[in-house]
């Protein structure tokens, strides 16, 4: 079985979930985008309702601003990037999902993790930060910097596009210039 085989039996498996009230209400389970043998895969916070909607991550406005970042970086959403998120289904009204609901969904993302294997992983938020690195870490703080994740992969964390939606200056220093160049460290990590 390929990777692409062995994600479709996992998307499956989310499909007949109702593990969590999330599995109950949602549209559309979100399960991911991008290129199944990407070497950077993308974890995001959750699905909210454009995501629920169509049932592709990243997909508003803040999606969009995360494409315009990584196209502007020389680097594909479709070829270089695998995306998913922490949990499958949107949080009623797009709030963060609860520790119970991340666990009841962890087993999805682990595989996903497991059968893509990527060089790099990008954890994206702090929702998603404190998934694999704690809750005692801020994002301003450890944005850019790299740890190893289950003692195999490479990981970094960027601020959230939905956080950059709020600020708009691209100036060095600034939330946006800094997470242009935490993807164009990415680019070079990857590139080796």
């Amino acid at each position: 079985m390929n990777k692409e085989e062995e994600l479709k039996a996992i998307k499956q498996e989310c499909f007949e979930c109702k593990k969590c009230e999330l599995g109950k209400t949602r549209n559309n389970i979100v399960f991911s985008d991008g290129n199944a043998n990407a070497k950077i895969l993308l974890i995001g916070e959750a699905p909210g309702a454009d995501e629920d909607a169509t049932g592709t991550p990243f997909v508003g406005r803040a999606g969009k601003l995360l494409s315009k970042l990584i196209d502007d970086c020389g680097l594909s959403r479709k070829d270089d990037f695998y995306i998913c998120n922490t949990v499958k289904c949107r949080p009623p009204e797009n709030r963060v999902p609860t520790d119970q609901e991340k666990k009841l969904c962890e087993n999805y993302l682990l595989s996903q993790i497991k059968i893509v294997n990527p060089k790099v992983i990008v954890l994206c938020g702090a929702t998603s930060a404190k998934s694999f690195l704690g809750d005692k870490l801020k994002i301003s703080q450890i944005r850019g910097q790299w740890f190893k994740i289950f003692d195999k992969y490479d990981a970094t964390v960027i601020f959230h596009p939905s956080y950059l939606l709020r600020n708009h200056s691209e100036t060095e220093g600034s939330p946006r210039g800094l997470t242009k160049q935490d993807l164009l460290k990415i680019k070079e990590f990857i590139l080796k």
